[in-house]
C-alpha cells in the first residue's frame, strides 16, 4: 500500500550489524542469526538485500570495528550503502537503489534499535515506504548510564511504537524473524 507509484517489490534492508556496534549490543548472537535466516530467505525469494554500513569518528570507514560482523555475508550483487547519518537514506543512495529495484515495502533488521534503526524506519515512512521491523532481528546497547531504559526495554518500546504508527497510504508493521513473507 506503499505511496510510492510503481514500487511493488519488497527489499530487506540490514542495518548497520558491525563488529563495534555489535561488541556492545544485548543479545547479538540470537540477533545476528535471525538476520542470517532473514538473508537466506530473501534471497530464496529472489528479494533484494541492502546493506547499510555507518562511519563517523568514532567508527572509522575501513577499520576493523567497520566492517560487518564475519556471520553476515554481502552478495557481490548486494547493493551497499555507506552513510554517516542515523537515518540511511539522508546523504546517500539508498533511495536511488530502493528506486531501480522498484522498492515501494522495506523489511528492517540490525542495529541500534533507538538511533539507527528508529531514524532509518521513521525515514523510510516519512518518505512514503511501507515499513515492518523485525522485532527480533534488531538490537540496542545498554545506554542506562545516560538515563536511557535497559537494552531489552528499548527493544520492546521501539517495537511497540511501531505496531501503532499510521498514516495514509502507508502501513507499518512488526513481526518476528519466523513470520516474514517476501515477496510484492
Amino acid at each position: 500500500m506503499t505511496t510510492l507509484q510503481g514500487r511493488p517489490n519488497t527489499a530487506l534492508l540490514v542495518i548497520d550489524v558491525q563488529n563495534d556496534v555489535m561488541a556492545e549490543a544485548h543479545r547479538p548472537g540470537p540477533v545476528v542469526a535471525n538476520i542470517q535466516a532473514l538473508v537466506e530467505k530473501a534471497r530464496r525469494t529472489g528479494t533484494p538485500v541492502v546493506w547499510v554500513q555507518h562511519s563517523d569518528d568514532g567508527l572509522p570507514k575501513g577499520s576493523p570495528g567497520w566492517e560487518y560482523v564475519r556471520e553476515l555475508q554481502r552478495g557481490d550483487s548486494e547493493p551497499l550503502v555507506h552513510k554517516s547519518y542515523g537515518d540511511s537514506f539522508e546523504a546517500t543512495d539508498l533511495e536511488e537503489v530502493l528506486a531501480a529495484a522498484g522498492v515501494g515495502r522495506l523489511v528492517v533488521a540490525g542495529a541500534e534499535s533507538d538511533a539507527c534503526v528508529r531514524s532509518t524506519i521513521h525515514g523510510a515512512f516519512t518518505r512514503g515506504y511501507d515499513v515492518t521491523l523485525v522485532g527480533d532481528a534488531h538490537t540496542a546497547s545498554d545506554r542506562s548510564q545516560w538515563g536511557a531504559p535497559p537494552p531489552e526495554g528499548v527493544i520492546a518500546h521501539t517495537n511497540l511504537y511501531w505496531r501503532f504508527q499510521r498514516a495514509p497510504g502507508r502501513t507499518a508493521a512488526v513481526t518476528n524473524t519466523h513470520d516474514v513473507e517476501f515477496g510484492s
